[in-house]
Formats: structure tokens, sequence, C-alpha cells
């Protein structure tokens, strides 16, 4: 079991509390230390006319200090740390991923819009942090879509058959493990396929629905199969559903306890860190916490 912590990023807003909410429980599944975190971002020393000395004191942070009261009166011990840091919440989050094993932050803090889906620190967490992080939502996302499932308690994961990442899986089944859930496995596929055989003409696709369904279910078992051995207790329900991934994961988020999507590798034309559209569009309409995964190293 690893020891690095799990990191809470807190501002004091409510968002910041449910997903602190969120990190305890996490901590006390992987057994390990939470460790909760405020950036202080108009701080002293970024005032040009301010001299300040040494690093900022937790235990003189109202914010920390209402999160100790709270986490004090839980009832079941957990180890905590607390730190205070100054300076921009978007540049110091990510970088708290480097030795942590995952991040929890709420969607939105105290600053931007209220018509904001995600937050700028939120963005920058998820697009740059070296460790998983997990964004938890505001209550009342409204989800319409259904999917041919049954409800209950469930981790969602997505699967590109065309681009696995292992990293992704493995994440989507340590969590239904230690939550003892199912985890559903989507696996999309675009239908109908439009076939161009002349300027301004289309014709039908040559290739059966049901076969491509087989092909794309097929494909998705075989990227499994080294993960379902390695949780032969997870219950896993694999479903090859027509329509854009990004829809059927939202979908998928109604009732679900997590949605897990991975990042963007870096490309050799694009060095910057990428989330990725479908990653992008589940963080903005997913109605429950969703975790987004950094890619497996290369060559692995």
């Amino acid at each position: 079991m690893s020891t690095a912590p799990v990191i809470a990023a807190v501002d004091g807003s409510d968002d910041s509390l449910r997903a602190l909410d969120w990190a305890v429980t996490a901590a006390r599944q992987r057994r390990a230390p939470l460790r909760v975190v405020h950036v202080r971002q108009y701080a002293a020393w970024g005032q040009p006319d301010v001299l300040v000395a040494g690093e900022p004191d937790a235990a003189g942070d109202p914010v920390l200090d209402e999160v100790r009261d709270r986490l004090d009166a839980g009832a079941e011990p957990l180890t905590v740390e607390y730190v205070a840091l100054e300076g921009a919440p978007t540049a110091l989050l990510p970088e708290l991923g480097a030795d942590g094993q995952l991040l929890v932050l709420g969607s939105r803090g105290r600053g931007g819009f209220a018509s904001l889906l995600l937050g700028s620190n939120g963005m920058a967490a998820a697009r740059d942090a070296g460790c998983p992080v997990v964004v938890v939502p505001r209550p009342g996302r409204e989800v319409r879509e259904d999917l041919p499932t049954e409800p209950g308690p469930r981790v969602v994961v997505g699967v590109d058959v065309d681009h696995p990442d292992d990293a992704t899986l493995a994440f989507a089944f340590a969590e239904a493990a230690w939550r003892g859930v199912r985890l559903q496995v989507i696996a999309g596929y675009p239908w109908p396929v439009p076939s161009w055989v002349a300027a301004g003409s289309l014709v039908a696709p040559a290739v059966d629905q049901d076969e491509v369904e087989r092909e794309t279910r097929t494909l998705a078992e075989g990227f499994l199969a080294p993960h379902l051995k390695d949780h032969p207790n997870v219950w896993t329900e694999i479903l090859a559903l027509p329509g854009d991934a990004a829809g059927l994961l939202v979908a998928a988020s109604k009732d679900a306890e997590l949605v897990v999507v991975g990042r963007h590798r870096r490309r050799p034309l694009a060095p910057a860190r990428m989330l990725g559209s479908v990653t992008h569009a589940v963080l903005l309409h997913a109605a429950c916490p969703v975790a987004v995964v950094p890619p497996s190293p290369p060559g692995q």
C-alpha cells in the first residue's frame, strides 16, 4: 500500500469542503495519510511594498483552522498534515501531485464567475498534475440521457479501443476494488459511419453495426484481460455502445460514484500537456466526481 498522501486542496468554499470530504474517504480507503493544502493567492509576499520572511504558518490560517475543526469532529482517526502555501493556485496546485497519490479539489473555488462549470484551478490541476486528479462537482447537475444498464453503485471508465491506456484502466479497477462496487467499462464506437463516393454524395456503410459492436467489445475485453486477472473480485460490466464517447460517459455519470478518464500524452509537435476533448467535456458536464489520470509513461 502506498504511503504517499491523498491531497485535498481547500479554500474555505463549499465546493472545496465537499472535495475535502471525498478526499477523507479516499484516504481511509487507501489507508493513506491526508494532506490538506490551502494556497493563499493574495498573500503579503506578492505585494511589492511588503517584506515577508519565512514560509506561511499553517497554524494561523483561518481556512485550515476550519478544516481542523471539521476533521477533529470525525468519528474515525486519520493522519492529517496541514500545509499553507502562498502564490498562484494554478501554478502551485499541479505541483502538489509530485509526491501525492491523488489530488482532490472542487470544481470551483471562491473566485471566478458563478456561471463557470469548472474553475481555472481545477482545469490546471487536471491538465498538469503528476498524479491522478479528482474534481468533485457541485450537486444538482442534470444529465438527461440514460444508458441501458442496471442502476447501482459503480465506477465508470471509458476505454478508447484505438488508443487504450493501462494507467487509466488500472486506476479504475483499483478504485472499484477499494469501494467494493462494480466497474462499468464503456467503449464507444461511431455510428452510423458514412461512406463518401463523390463530392456531396453519401452511401450507407458496407459494414454491419452488430459486427462493429462485436469487434469493439472484443478489443475492449483484450485490453481488460490483465486487469481482470489482477482484480478477480471486481465485477466488470463492458458496454460497447454507438455514440460520442463524451456523451456516453456523461450519461453514465448520472448515478455513478466516479467517472475515470485519461489525459492525452504529450506529442512531439505539441509538447504542452492537453486534457483532450472527451476529458474536457466530461469534467464540464458529469454529475459525479471525475478522476483524470495521467498517461502511462512511453513504452508501457
